[in-house]
């Protein structure tokens, strides 16, 4: 999966939409894309380095996920107890990261 097929995907979800709102807290660093349902975050990644994502999940499915995954792992700079981080082109196909970022738009649009 490349980064603008991602990006799509997460475009095409109802409500969605997205920003770059840590651009000056990480000045010529890095760029962090966020997206947001309902004016909420439920996935991020660094478009300068589109190796990983950070994903809102389930508290009760982390541990879990983690057992099961090399790839996922801690969240880049997210609580983890809400947040897995989840390195792509590794054991978690591309149509698992998916079903990953569309728990987390599912959870984070329903809570609301």
């Amino acid at each position: 999966m490349n980064i603008e097929d991602f990006r799509n995907f997460c475009l095409s979800l109802p409500d969605v939409t997205e920003g770059t709102p840590f651009e000056k807290f990480a000045k010529d660093k890095f760029t962090i894309l966020v997206f947001y349902v309902r004016r909420h975050m439920f996935c991020y990644f660094n478009i300068d380095d589109f190796t990983s994502i950070t994903v809102k999940c389930n508290p009760g499915d982390i541990v879990e996920l983690k057992e099961r995954y090399q790839a996922i792992g801690a969240p880049y700079n997210g609580n983890p107890k809400y947040w897995i981080g989840v390195e792509l082109h590794s054991d978690v196909s591309d149509d698992q990261v998916l079903s990953l970022v569309l728990d987390s738009y599912r959870m984070v649009r329903g809570s609301k």
